[in-house]
């Protein structure tokens, strides 16, 4: 385990990409709050993470607007973002997707509710009380000309059949686009889980892990909760590419920034090529 402030990935050079998940961990108002939860001392943490890796594209859970634009800003202002919170009117907790606008140009983008009723924003049906969403957007790599999908989402933490239905409604989404599709989520969910056997059943989608040339880490638990990083239960967090889409290098981070921990869940991170070529990792 590294316990330093230097970067696992760094930014990537074309024709590669480098994407990451993070549950980035809601900014808690309680004054009960420990210390480690805090978000005035994640933020800094926070910070000197994005500053260190600069991802190409980030997937980011549980992240209120305020957060949301901090991590926007530590990433530079070269970064644009889409994506709202899950309730009605875009309050709450989003699944924002932050991208170098610089090497991606943003073709479109949506968000739905994880429900019977995707368009209606707070809409929940399939068992689980908190709304739960799918951001999705589509990109142009300015450095290569190809396209791609990109797909963020966080499922429920309680309703089993909310987590499968929601598997359903990502591996749809990314089937339908007929695109290269990268899913970014906090799926609540283990390798051996319904919901990545409905995702990763069929051809649409393959875990970026599993298929990756070179591993930058051990296989760590991805949710931690502030403590030295584990193997004990398994990744709930996830980066699924579809099978055309070469992964050269994935890691589970464990560094640590400025003596402590920016959330409870670390980020995954795939270095990927959207052309499957020989590009060297």
């Amino acid at each position: 385990m590294n316990i330093d402030d230097s970067a696992l990935f760094g930014a990537a050079a074309a024709p590669a990409l480098q994407v990451m998940s993070w549950n980035v961990r809601r900014r808690r108002t309680l004054p009960s709050a420990r210390g480690a939860d805090r978000w005035d001392t994640r933020a800094p943490r926070a910070r000197s993470l994005l500053s260190a890796e600069r991802p190409t594209l980030l997937g980011a859970q549980e992240a209120r607007t305020d957060q949301a634009e901090f991590l926007r800003s530590s990433l530079g202002m070269r970064y644009g973002i889409v994506g709202r919170g899950r309730g009605t009117g875009g309050s709450g907790e989003g699944c924002p997707i932050l991208y170098d606008a610089e090497r991606l140009e943003l073709l479109d983008w949506n968000q739905a509710a994880l429900s019977d009723r995707p368009d209606r924003p707070g809409s929940v049906s399939w068992g689980n009380i908190i709304p739960r969403i799918l951001v999705t957007a589509s990109f142009r790599d300015r450095a290569t000309g190809q396209t791609f999908l990109a797909l963020n989402t966080h499922f429920d933490h309680l309703s089993g059949r909310s987590r499968r239905r929601s598997a359903q409604a990502v591996r749809g989404a990314a089937a339908d686009s007929g695109l290269p599709a990268v899913v970014t989520g906090d799926l609540n969910a283990g390798p051996r889980s319904a919901p990545l056997r409905e995702l990763l059943g069929g051809d649409t989608l393959t875990d970026s892990w599993a298929v990756a040339q070179k591993h930058e880490s051990q296989e760590w638990d991805t949710f931690a909760n502030y403590r030295a990083p584990r193997q004990h239960r398994g990744r709930v967090d996830w980066i699924l590419v579809s099978p055309a889409i070469r992964v050269l290098r994935a890691a589970i981070n464990a560094h640590q920034h400025d003596d402590g921990w920016a959330s409870d869940h670390l980020p995954v991170q795939a270095l990927i090529s959207l052309s499957g070529g020989e590009t060297s990792p």
